[in-house]
């Protein structure tokens, strides 16, 4: 049985009705019911239908590759162009993507609470506000130097939405996933065996994944992204409140995806490395320690600037704050070397994989451990560095390359648009058929 013959589910508004009135007749019940499975599992209703937070993803891989091309340490003119073209590819794949997740849940409202609540699905909407973070890097990089001081508070703007949904995300998807029951988990406490509660506590680990760090990331994100977009503001009290909020975001996020990865340390080291199908998640790791050694590096260098002209703190607090800034991106950067190696040996370990959207795990997390390199070698300047940087761009650029092409191709036959949150809907489908599925769990 294929997946999409899983997800029995069905228009909102209005249809509960049209249900209660097939019932008289099982045989019109029957058609009904294949009729309304049909429409919604054929066609664009059931791209739309089937459309995960986990697409932006995609934005993430793609931003990344258009920063990395424009921030090459070896850069070329030919290169820029390619990062505008990359970014402009963005800004419509964002678009298309925002429309299509905007369209998905004023079809079917009822997928956003199976969504936000499905224990793996509902992770993933960290990744929209990462993915619009590169798209606001690259307006700063690209457009600022063009369009002048409009463009910086444009690129201002965006961020602060940017930190708004990314607080919501860190904030409300860790509580709601962790406070509500887990489908694959629950009723296992039903015993006061201590045996029992160990095995329960124990799958409860193993079930555990590096996705566990996607919206905890997000902030962390935005506090990079807000360090160079103060370094732009040309108000200086402007540019200070967003370094202030920058470094709290900051606080929140690096903390929080410390004690996360030290959690998945200890289920790698206990139950080893995970499935092949997700495999790739063993980069994520990079994402926090890559994008928060080059966020403290970019706040220190906004800070260094910005606190002389505000007066903040006492006089020199500003280079304090660089030297600290580099001194912690060099640490989270050497920290950062341990899991990349773990993740390329579990690449190559692990041989063949299937694919799926969870292969842009390669490009992000890959991409800003390469920004953090890439800092430190303008910072120091190391010619090691830039070196190191250049050669993980251009890995990076490859893989975006081939995560492209197996992505344009799942579109074409359609692999990719499977939502798990779906298998439990129960619109559309005969009551009868209802308490069968609700007799058959009990």
């Amino acid at each position: 049985m294929s997946p999409r013959d899983n997800q029995n589910e069905v228009l909102s508004g209005g249809n509960e009705a049209n249900i209660n009135r097939t019932t008289e007749s099982p045989e019109r019940e029957n058609v009904d019911y294949h009729t309304n499975r049909s429409k919604h599992n054929d066609g664009w209703r059931h791209l739309v239908r089937n459309f995960t937070p986990a697409w932006f993803s995609v934005n993430m891989g793609t931003g990344i590759t258009s920063i990395l091309l424009n921030t090459l340490p070896y850069n070329g003119k030919w290169l820029y162009w390619i990062s505008v073209v990359i970014f402009c590819l963005n800004i419509v794949l964002f678009v298309i993507f925002f429309a299509i997740t905007i369209l998905r849940y004023v079809l079917y409202p009822k997928i956003f609470y199976l969504m936000v609540t499905h224990p793996t699905q509902s992770l993933f909407l960290g990744t929209l506000p990462m993915g619009f973070a590169t798209i606001i890097n690259m307006i700063c990089y690209v457009c600022v130097p063009v369009w002048g001081d409009w463009a910086v508070y444009f690129a201002w703007a965006l961020w602060i939405a940017d930190v708004v949904v990314s607080i919501m995300t860190c904030f409300g998807i860790p509580f709601i996933v962790y406070g509500h029951a887990n489908p694959f988990l629950e009723g296992t406490i039903k015993t006061d065996s201590r045996s029992r509660m160990t095995r329960t506590a124990d799958s409860k680990l193993q079930a555990m994944g590096a996705a566990w760090l996607l919206p905890i990331v997000s902030c962390v994100v935005a506090a990079a992204s807000g360090g160079i977009v103060a370094d732009l503001l040309p108000d200086p009290q402007y540019a200070l409140g967003t370094i202030i909020v920058s470094y709290v975001l900051w606080g929140i996020g690096v903390p929080l995806a410390m004690m996360v990865i030290v959690i998945y340390l200890m289920r790698l080291i206990l139950y080893k490395l995970p499935q092949k199908a997700v495999i790739v998640s063993t980069f994520l790791p990079l994402g926090p320690l890559g994008q928060g050694g080059f966020g403290i590096q970019k706040l220190g260098v906004a800070a260094q600037k910005v606190f002389p002209l505000t007066g903040t703190l006492r006089p020199g607090s500003g280079d304090t704050l660089y030297d600290i800034g580099f001194l912690m991106g060099l640490l989270l950067w050497s920290f950062g070397c341990i899991w990349l190696f773990f993740a390329v040996a579990a690449i190559i370990r692990s041989k063949k994989f299937p694919f799926n959207l969870g292969w842009w795990a390669f490009t992000f997390p890959l991409g800003v451990f390469t920004t953090c390199t890439n800092q430190l070698g303008q910072e120091m300047p190391s010619r090691f560095f830039r070196v190191l940087g250049t050669i993980l761009s251009v890995c990076v650029l490859l893989l975006w390359i081939v995560v492209s092409l197996f992505t344009l191709k799942g579109i074409f036959n359609r692999s990719l648009f499977v939502a798990p949150c779906l298998g439990d809907l129960q619109e559309y489908e005969p009551k009868r058929f209802q308490k069968a599925k609700h007799k058959s769990k009990t």
